[in-house]
């Protein structure tokens, strides 16, 4: 099989495809590609034509490195019919490719298993071969298909428990257009956490863009008396939504006594209020986007694992792929781990990734 790849510059159009197909994200949107442009990205958009028919569509976001090389990254993509594809889909790129592009890497939006130990995560597909995700490759995922009772007696009995607490408290939780609120919260668990973040423009171009063409980009507060204590930033298209950034703040402030305030459970709220929220509006996969492939109690992404999982126990993986473009490329790999663990020493203290 031959396959193409037809640029187009028509955003309506690019994502009226990649919304449609059965194996997709919403990274694979336009809009996410021109919150990349806002870091010195450069978004790719191309449509994958078998013959005449449209069988995928392919979101390449070019990387400069070092003077000379660059590398692709479609991030949770390629959009496709199937999976099946993908040998024709290297062969295409490597004519659209430039000469000074050393690889391109992949994360097929198929999720996998992770709980079943039969499953088997292929080691490559064609001249694909396993590498290391840019976007998390372990997360939790929820089949939103099911009734909303169903949802809810799904819950842990503690997340149970704490969403009726946040109900009787008087905790409101939904979509919420307060972005600066949102900054507040994700700033404070990312510095907490010792995360870091992309500048603020990056999200505002998300938000803004995500919802220009076809897609969706929203964010859900928690408010408790008025406060958002609570909330997340989300992506969404075709038939699943993704939560992308987000987290929580302490609640510092007391009644008229002097006495702090109950614990409102506001993130418990937030989860069960944007799952509710999403299957309300027909998506049936909402992505809570990330746990650590390996857990440690001691750091704080055990913590987000555990809330998550009160939620959902459904984990899956995202495996990804490189494809080799220039000879360079395993020089390439090296000096992006390099730099990766320079980062984490820098923000952490530790050359651990995050998840």
């Amino acid at each position: 099989m031959r396959l193409t790849l037809d640029p187009t510059t028509d955003p309506h159009a690019y994502d009226d495809v990649v919304r449609q197909l059965p194996i997709t994200s919403a990274l694979q949107g336009w809009g996410y590609g021109e919150a990349r442009r806002e870091l010195g990205q450069t978004p790719l958009r191309y449509l994958i034509r078998d013959g005449s028919r449209t069988v995928g569509a392919v979101q390449l976001i070019r990387k400069r490195l070092v003077p000379g090389f660059t590398t692709l990254y479609a991030p949770r993509g390629p959009a496709l019919e199937s999976l099946d594809l993908l040998p024709a889909v290297a062969e295409a790129v490597r004519k659209v490719a430039r000469p000074t592009d050393a690889l391109l890497k992949i994360e097929p939006p198929v999720p996998l298993d992770a709980n079943d130990e039969q499953t088997v995560i292929p080691a490559a597909y064609g001249p694909f071969t396993r590498a290391a995700t840019e976007q998390p490759e372990h997360t939790i995922v929820a089949d939103l298909r099911r009734s909303e009772e169903q949802m809810l007696k799904d819950l842990s009995s503690m997340a149970r428990r704490n969403v009726r607490t946040a109900e009787k408290l008087g905790v409101v939780a939904g979509r919420d257009d307060d972005f600066d609120a949102f900054w507040e919260i994700f700033t404070a668990t990312n510095e907490r956490a010792k995360l870091g973040a992309f500048p603020r423009k990056y999200y505002e171009t998300m938000l803004r863009e995500g919802n220009a063409h076809g897609g969706e980009a929203y964010i859900v507060l928690s408010r408790y008396q008025g406060r958002a204590l609570a909330g997340g930033f989300f992506i969404a298209m075709g038939k699943g939504t993704y939560y992308l950034f987000g987290g929580s703040v302490r609640d510092d402030r007391v009644d008229e006594t002097g006495q702090p305030l109950k614990d409102a459970k506001a993130p418990d709220a937030f989860y069960w209020n944007a799952m509710l929220d999403a299957k309300r509006r027909g998506y049936e996969l909402f992505d809570f986007w990330g746990i650590p492939r390996e857990l440690d109690e001691s750091k704080h992404s055990y913590g987000v694992f555990k809330m998550k999982l009160k939620f959902s126990e459904q984990r899956v993986w995202y495996p990804a792929y490189d494809l080799t473009l220039n000879p360079a490329a395993p020089l390439i790999v090296k000096a992006l781990r390099w730099r990766k663990t320079q980062n984490n020493l820098r923000k952490r203290g530790s050359a651990d990734d995050v998840l």
